[in-house]
């Protein structure tokens, strides 16, 4: 399967997690800050958007709540439960290989409440090639 097959599907599965996939990011320990993590998202949100996907991302929907609204961008304690409505009706995740994508903690409670809940998990390399 060439690599151009290989996105389509992926693409064609996530298309089909309705209502919408939610989209999981690095932030925290993203290289070079959050405001970079930020523009990560904001760049795969905008791929996926541009292939007719459906799509809630946490950090490039709500990093700009956060420094407009002088919340601490790092305080789980404030944002797991705001983005816990939205991963309960997602339709499935979709993880961004991004860098530090696996030293996330956002992204293994993301994963994990995904698993918990049946949902299906995707893992997307980025950028596609």
């Amino acid at each position: 399967m060439t690599e151009q097959e290989h996105a389509e599907m992926l693409l064609a599965k996530v298309r089909g997690m309705l209502p919408f996939v939610y989209l999981a990011t690095p932030y925290s320990k993203f290289p070079g800050g959050i405001d970079c993590a930020f523009c990560a998202a904001c760049d795969v949100a905008a791929w996926l958007v541009q292939h007719a996907v459906r799509v809630y991302c946490p950090v490039a929907h709500t990093h700009p709540i956060a420094i407009a609204g002088n919340l601490d961008p790092h305080d789980h304690k404030i944002w797991l439960p705001a983005d816990r409505p939205f991963m309960d009706s997602a339709g499935g995740l979709l993880v961004a290989k991004l860098p530090t994508w696996e030293d996330s903690f956002g992204i293994a409670m993301e994963i994990e409440t995904f698993e918990k809940a049946g949902k299906p998990i995707e893992y997307l390399d980025w950028p596609p090639r």
